[in-house]
């Protein structure tokens, strides 16, 4: 990765004022918004930070991580600015790089976020691919997904430190599942953000790739990595998905086949071609109706176009129980809306008001 490689890139489109409702998956979309509009939540959040010391967090970033700049990192730091012009996001946030071998990045903070990138990240991905995965975290601030992330990560330490109160862990990992659910559609939301950065798919399939564990790509089939995702999503035996249903329980992230594959249909999809046009939802002028209902329909929505797409056998199982139960509700209540009176009700109904007249 050289400064060269990032002059040579061609010119991408900004999206000046872009909302995230522009991008955002519609499920993380539905429960984004339905935190945005409840009272106080915001208070709440900075309540449970107060715990918590984040100016700590913010120091110890600077003390043992490499802030990314002009003379650190160049290459980076051009790309950091970049990603955040595009987005247009208010203010640019700092980023680190940290040692450690694994691949990681991550944006945390709740009044400043900042992103942190592992050095086996840096190490591994090509410019394009960085980028990607650095437009990907400035979709996690300009989403305001920090603050919920940095609520994990809170949760997470406080169910450590309450292990031995069992009905505080039984609480607590109700609150940290539903987390757990929503930071995987906030993953597939942010991955949305990295191609608008990128505005390249392919690049944004060989950070994937990489996720996935490839290292040379010259060794990588793309459409043989591809149908792992169908073959992942089309499983015909219920004990998979049982699997499938326990290996995700406490997963941050979909798996990278998924994500590489969500990820490919949208970047196919004319919503992603309308936003390069220019024509996306802005910050300054939310011209919906409705925001918030139309977000939580389009959560619902997402998840029954998945059910019903869907070839896995415990979701059919799911499905044809939860079609059965509605058909026969739907019959219950058809019965009484198509009920007429009787007779006899008829009669009593007339007597009744004889008897009241005669009184």
């Amino acid at each position: 990765m050289t400064e060269s490689d990032v002059q040579q890139s061609s010119p991408r489109v900004r999206f000046p004022g872009i909302s995230p409702r522009a991008y955002e998956h519609p499920a993380d979309k539905g429960a984004m918004a339905t935190l945005r509009a409840v009272p106080g939540v915001a208070d709440v959040l900075k309540t449970l930070n107060a715990l918590f010391n984040e100016r700590a967090e913010r120091l110890m970033a600077v003390a043992s991580h490499v802030r990314v700049g002009p003379s650190q990192y160049p290459v980076l730091d051009r790309i950091r600015n970049e990603s955040a012009e595009i987005l247009d996001l208010p203010a640019v946030p700092k980023l680190y790089v940290a040692r450690d071998p694994r691949v990681i990045a991550q944006t945390r903070g709740i009044d400043e976020p900042f992103i942190v990138v592992s050095s086996g990240l840096v190490e591994l991905f090509d410019t394009e691919a960085l980028r990607f995965v650095i437009g990907h975290e400035m979709g996690h601030v300009l989403s305001g997904h920090a603050v919920l992330l940095t609520l994990l990560d809170r949760l997470l330490k406080l169910q450590r430190s309450v292990a031995w109160v069992p009905l505080g862990v039984i609480g607590l990992r109700a609150v940290i599942a539903a987390l757990y659910e929503w930071q995987r559609k906030a993953e597939l939301s942010c991955d949305r953000a990295g191609l608008l950065v990128g505005q390249d798919p392919q690049a944004s399939l060989r950070a994937h790739m990489y996720l996935a564990g490839a290292t040379d790509l010259s060794q990588i089939d793309i459409p043989a990595f591809l149908e792992q995702a169908k073959e992942y999503e089309d499983v015909e035996d219920i004990r998979d998905s049982i699997i499938k249903l326990l290996a995700v329980e406490q997963q941050t992230h979909p798996f990278a086949v998924v994500r590489a594959s969500q990820l490919q249909r949208w970047a196919a999809s004319e919503e992603y071609r309308t936003i390069l046009t220019g024509d996306y939802k802005r910050r300054d002028a939310q011209d919906d109706g409705n925001p918030l209902n139309e977000d939580i329909q389009g959560a619902a929505k997402s998840y029954k176009d998945a059910w019903n797409n869907s070839t896995d056998p415990l979701v059919k199982v799911f499905s044809d129980v939860g079609g059965a139960l509605s058909g026969v509700a739907d019959k219950v209540f058809s019965g009484f809306r198509g009920r007429r009176p009787s007779d006899d009700d008829e009669n009593a109904n007339n007597g009744g008001g004889n008897s009241g007249d005669k009184s």
